[in-house]
């Protein structure tokens, strides 16, 4: 039976897993909708507008460029701020997290930025065809050194990481898996990449300066012998070995905590999955049966979740550290987005770079943790800021919306939560900043008092949270 939403509390807690938050506005025209209607529209809408990468190459001219981290990173972060469809770009994210891959090791930013299209594109359909289409990346080829796995000089790199990384996690395959799966992917390499390094190297920076990386399957180069892998026998390929990936229980399983740790509540490290039971063994079995029902696909599987009592119960609400993109990006979009002509995408980018995720840049193949890896004392301090400096500008959206209502001591501090997406403070939380008003603002609330009652809720643990 669907849930009709009588409160905003479960459509906000949807919006802030599923997508990045949503704005005052947004939460109060979809309450006025059956919940599964909301889950169903945030998975389904395809009427996007396009990101106008005319005039972002025409304000932003590095953008035609996309060399270096910090460019390749904004322009992401611009479409992640300003996307009218922010679902495959919150799934974007999330498959960066357990598809790492960073510049530091490659050569120019281009091939990263169509890395990510690529998990847009591919991310929320099935499981099977985007390890397929990870496999021919030409970024991920040169992050795991598959470009020098040779049928006569076998290199393990990334036969290795799509088994303990991408699929199904450490304990779960043998050493000899790993060298067989490694011999299927002999020969996937890069189009002529000597050349195109060379070229890219001395090649103009901008308008449109850069090779792109193509994939190259060379059968001179590929071990078609027979390989016995997970029990398994034949002459088997790249996309013989994901197929026989794909189906293993312990895959579902690998996948369904990733997805738990990312859309539900924080999770162990990934590196003691191996050793720890999940915290909720019942939701990651739930996400298991989604997995095989929905034949690895994963936009189904999510649905499934966000329908289920697993996600609505209340028990999890805020109950997930914000990562530092998600912090940036819901924090941009509820001051009204990016502007095109300006460099604030610029200082999106650092921000969150200084709270600790740089993105296109993971400090290594493991991606970055979560939970509570992100929080230490320099990064709370930049978080704050950021969130004080954006949303406590007395000339954006957020703070001149509530001047708009004439606010009072007496109700100006629900309605600057109402404004931050419904927010919610808990009431040891709520007490210091009631008093705080009551005791030391004038009656009559302007733009600079109501500037700093935001500032007090954004430095807030609760507005850390997911």
């Amino acid at each position: 039976m669907a849930t009709i939403t009588t409160n905003k509390s479960l459509t906000t807690h949807l919006l802030r897993r599923a997508v990045f938050g949503g704005t005052k506005e947004e939460i109060d025209a979809l309450n006025s909708f059956e919940y599964d209607h909301i889950v169903d529209y945030l998975l389904d809408n395809k009427h996007k507008d396009p990101v106008p990468i005319d005039l972002l190459r025409r304000y932003q001219m590095e953008f035609s460029d996309v060399r270096t981290v910090p460019t390749s990173g904004s322009y992401w972060m611009y479409r992640m701020a300003n996307s009218k469809f922010p679902f495959e770009e919150k799934i974007a994210l999330f498959w960066h997290r357990v598809f790492a891959t960073g510049q530091n090791k490659l050569i120019q930013g281009k091939v990263m930025t169509t890395q990510i299209e690529m998990l847009r594109k591919f991310g929320e359909g099935s499981f099977e065809k985007l390890l397929i289409e990870l496999s021919k990346n030409p970024a991920m080829i040169m992050w795991l050194d598959n470009q020098d796995n040779h049928k006569d000089n076998i290199n393990e790199n990334y036969g290795r990481e799509i088994l303990e990384l991408f699929s199904m996690g450490v304990g779960n395959y043998t050493e000899k898996d790993i060298k067989e799966c490694s011999r299927a992917f002999t020969g996937w390499t890069i189009e002529n990449m000597p050349y195109n390094a060379t070229k890219m190297r001395n090649n103009t920076a901008r308008p449109f300066g850069y090779i792109a990386w193509q994939f190259k399957f060379d059968e001179n180069d590929h071990d078609f012998g027979e390989k016995e892998f997970l029990g398994e026998k034949g002459d088997f390929n790249g996309e013989d070995i994901v197929r026989i990936i794909c189906k293993q229980k312990a895959t579902a399983q690998f996948i369904a905590r990733h997805i738990y740790h990312f859309y539900i509540k924080d999770e162990l490290p990934v590196p003691q999955w191996p050793h720890e039971d999940p915290i909720d063994p019942n939701a990651i079995e739930f996400i298991i049966e989604s997995y095989f029902k929905h034949k690895y696909n994963i936009k189904e599987v999510l649905r499934d979740l966000f329908k289920s009592e697993y996600f609505k119960t209340e028990a999890i609400y805020n109950k997930r550290i914000k990562s530092p993109t998600e912090v940036v990006v819901n924090t941009v979009r509820l001051s009204g987005g990016l502007d095109i002509n300006s460099q604030e995408v610029y200082k999106a980018t650092g921000s969150s770079r200084l709270m600790g995720q740089p993105l296109m840049d993971p400090t290594s193949v493991e991606g970055w943790q979560g939970g509570e890896e992100w929080i230490n004392t320099g990064s709370v301090i930049e978080r704050i800021n950021f969130c004080s400096e954006i949303l406590g500008d007395v000339n954006k959206d957020v703070v001149t919306n509530i001047v708009k209502q004439n606010p009072n001591k007496k109700n100006v501090l629900n309605l600057c939560l109402e404004e931050l997406g419904y927010s919610k403070l808990e009431r040891s939380t709520k007490i210091p900043i009631e008093e705080y008003i009551e005791n030391s603002l004038p009656e009559s609330i302007d733009s600079e008092e109501v500037s700093l009652i935001i500032k007090l809720i954004v430095s807030t643990r609760e507005f850390q949270m997911n």
